[in-house]
């Protein structure tokens, strides 16, 4: 087996991610849960649950869902790209209608 060699996240992104974990991190405190309570919900360690909060990219996207879920913020994982803009322009400006060649008679 080889090693898995993991890519840096870019900083940009890096830091998008730090942000993701601190909104995570206020919406547990807005709803006065601990730690604890939430890793429990969540099923996950309190060290993962500390991880994500400061948007650790070593935690895989499913203990971040299930992090969201205990939380009651599931389904704001639905508006990620939700309105794509720039994907729709390209998509509208590549348009054509593809004709289809008659069918043939048996």
């Amino acid at each position: 087996m080889k090693n898995k060699r993991s890519i840096p996240l870019p900083i940009k992104q890096r830091r998008l991610l730090q942000q993701v974990g601190e909104q995570i991190k206020l919406a547990r405190l807005r709803r006065k849960y601990s730690l604890s309570l939430v890793a429990e919900r969540a099923g996950i360690a309190i060290s993962t649950l500390e991880l994500i909060e400061k948007g650790a990219e070593t935690v895989g996207m499913g203990k971040y869902l299930m992090t969201l879920h205990a939380l009651g913020l599931a389904d704001d994982l639905l508006l990620v790209a939700k309105d794509d803009e720039l994907g729709r322009k390209i998509q509208d400006a590549e348009l054509t209608t593809s004709k289809r060649a008659p069918k043939r008679k048996k």
